[in-house]
């Protein structure tokens, strides 16, 4: 029973709030192999000066933070999976995938 904490910088309308969910609830099921109806996904939307995020981001605005909680023993594979489905997922939403910013 893993549980997901989506927290985000600027409101989405309700059906793309949703969709958030679903895909971060979709890449569980696809990743960790959960049952389907083991949904456990919560969405918080921030104010922006209440979410600071790197000042690098093309999109400070889009920026979001997904964390899973659950229980030890995953393998490392099964996490790696994870995070790609989760990627995959967010970013047709609008959501840009991750950019590793290595200063000068």
């Amino acid at each position: 029973m893993p549980g997901a904490l989506i927290e985000i910088r600027r409101p989405y309308s309700e059906s793309e709030e949703v969709a958030i969910i679903d895909a971060v609830h979709g890449a569980l099921v696809a990743a960790f192999r959960i049952p389907p109806g083991d949904k456990h996904v919560r969405l918080v939307v921030h104010e922006p000066h209440r979410f600071a995020c790197p000042p690098h981001l093309a999109e400070p605005e889009r920026a979001t933070m997904v964390a899973i909680d659950c229980f030890a023993g995953r393998s490392l594979e099964a996490k790696r999976a994870l995070y790609a489905e989760i990627v995959g997922r967010l970013e047709p939403l609008g959501i840009p995938r991750p950019r590793h910013h290595h200063p000068a």
